[in-house]
């Protein structure tokens, strides 16, 4: 067996695992990152790039014919083929040689393979068929990032029907004429945008609503803009089964007795995380679960104890702390930051926006649903922060009434909250819903992470005419 040790063992290559090696490596430390599928991971290749290119080109079209002028020009529809080719050139067509050519650069040892912690500090590799094993020794820290994976529900018959989880969707090489979608959430949202846009015909199947961990007025527009789009969203409808017959129709039988028939489809309820097969039994963790963290993200085990002396840390999906890829980064910079004081004697910083905990993840998370309207959102719902005790004020405003809307597009339709707790006059939370509202989000997160209070933001003045006039209109409806 080859052997080999480095300061930091990260296994998993995707965004997460890579910044913690660079920050890792820029640090002084020395780095090695384990990779069984493509280095670059699920947002590269599956997720946020390539559904994002899949979505953009039907956003655009749309855009173009909210503009008078601009509709006129516009003279055919959705290039459903131009679309593929531009959603596999942002997936730079499943290769990973660009990102291997990087952590080259980067001074970050790569090793292809399944790894498997086998004792403390202690990570193999099956590199291979042949079963060759190289066995890594981290002198301060294993990191865990490898991520999580499509849940498939418990429905009769539905594994072995085949259907599509997010990854076949995002790299579908066909667009099916017919189209069912078991969700209602991020992906499901999205997807049965996408490939309504690319000329499916799509039934969502959302037991629980559409996008219900959102501020309600966002599921309810989105819901509505999806109708008007031909999908037929079946809210509360639940699958009780499926079969795919020989001509390769499925068949979705719901819980009522309702037969919905499909080309394909896609499941999209919820992530589960890939701790499957990693060796964590061997130092008393279990297999397949999420990994709980402190603060500082070091993994902890059922009684709340460090592992070992607290060599192992755990970001991105797998500590279920926020599962989008900027949180996982956010948290990456922490970890590799923290490892990399902890090796050098430097102080550590882990009170409350420290610089070496992810103080964001618990009430600050940004977020943008790429459906048409756009859903932008950071921090608490109004529910939310009322489920965290804290006397909170909610303000409401028409995106349309606002100058800079009505330029934007002909027939503007939006809506924007914000949350303020009263007691420290900041805004705890904020959703906005419209066109291109993503592009407003960052300036609500500044003023939710920098805690920014009311009367300062009087001064932060928006310019006119813009989107952005919206933070005005919202402190002057809340009057002060």
């Amino acid at each position: 067996m080859e052997n080999a040790t480095y300061d930091v063992v990260v296994v998993g290559a995707g965004p997460v695992g890579e910044n913690v090696a660079d920050r890792v490596v820029r640090g002084g430390l020395t780095a090695a990152v384990v990779e069984r599928e493509l280095v670059g991971g699920e947002c590269s290749y599956w997720a946020c790039m390539p559904t994002k290119a899949l979505l953009r080109s039907a956003s655009a079209l749309r855009a173009a014919r909210r503009v008078p002028g601009a509709r006129e020009a516009v003279t055919g529809d959705l290039d459903a083929a131009a679309v593929l080719r531009r959603r596999d050139s942002f997936a730079s067509n499943w290769s990973d040689d660009g990102q291997v050519t990087w952590l080259d650069s980067a001074g970050i040892a790569l090793y292809r393979g399944q790894g498997r912690i086998s004792s403390d500090r202690v990570v193999e590799v099956c590199t291979g068929e042949d079963g060759r094993t190289v066995s890594l020794t981290a002198r301060h820290a294993v990191v865990i990032a490898t991520g999580s994976s499509a849940l498939i529900p418990d429905v009769t018959g539905i594994r072995e029907a085949a259907p599509w989880t997010s990854r076949e969707a995002a790299a579908a090489t066909e667009i099916p004429g017919r189209l069912a979608v078991i969700g209602g959430g991020v992906v499901a949202s999205e997807m049965a945008t996408a490939f309504a846009g690319l000329g499916s015909m799509v039934t969502v199947l959302a037991r629980n609503g559409v996008l219900p961990l959102a501020e309600p007025f966002a599921g309810e527009r989105v819901t509505q803009s999806l109708r008007e789009a031909g999908v037929s969203v079946r809210l509360g409808a639940e699958a009780a089964s499926v079969h795919r017959d020989g001509d390769g129709t499925l068949h979705i039988t719901l819980t009522d007795g309702e037969q919905v028939d499909a080309d394909e489809l896609l499941v999209a309820t919820g992530r589960t995380p890939n701790t499957q097969d990693l060796g964590l039994d061997r130092i008393g963790l279990k297999p397949g679960a999420w990994l709980t963290v402190d603060g500082t993200l070091r993994v902890v085990g059922a009684d709340g104890a460090l592992i070992g002396d607290g060599w192992l840390y755990a970001a991105g999906d797998v500590n279920r702390r926020a599962l989008l890829t900027h949180q996982g980064k956010y948290q990456a910079r922490a970890v590799g930051d923290v490892i990399v004081a902890r090796a050098t004697g430097e102080a550590v910083e882990d009170g409350r926006w420290g610089r070496h905990v992810a103080t964001a993840d618990e009430r600050a998370v940004p977020q943008v649903v790429f459906t048409d309207p756009e859903i932008a959102s950071v921090g608490l719902t109004a529910a939310a922060a009322e489920a965290a005790g804290l006397r909170i004020r909610v303000v409401d405003y028409d995106l349309a009434a606002v100058a800079g809307a009505a330029l934007h597009a002909e027939g503007y339709q939006g809506h924007a909250r914000m949350v303020v707790d009263e007691d420290r006059q900041v805004i705890v939370g904020c959703t906005l819903v419209g066109p291109d509202v993503a592009e407003l989000l960052h300036a609500a997160t500044i003023a939710v992470v920098g805690e920014v209070p009311l009367h300062r933001l009087w001064h932060a003045v928006p310019a006119f005419p813009t989107v952005s006039e919206v933070w005005l209109r919202l402190l002057e409806a809340y009057g002060r």
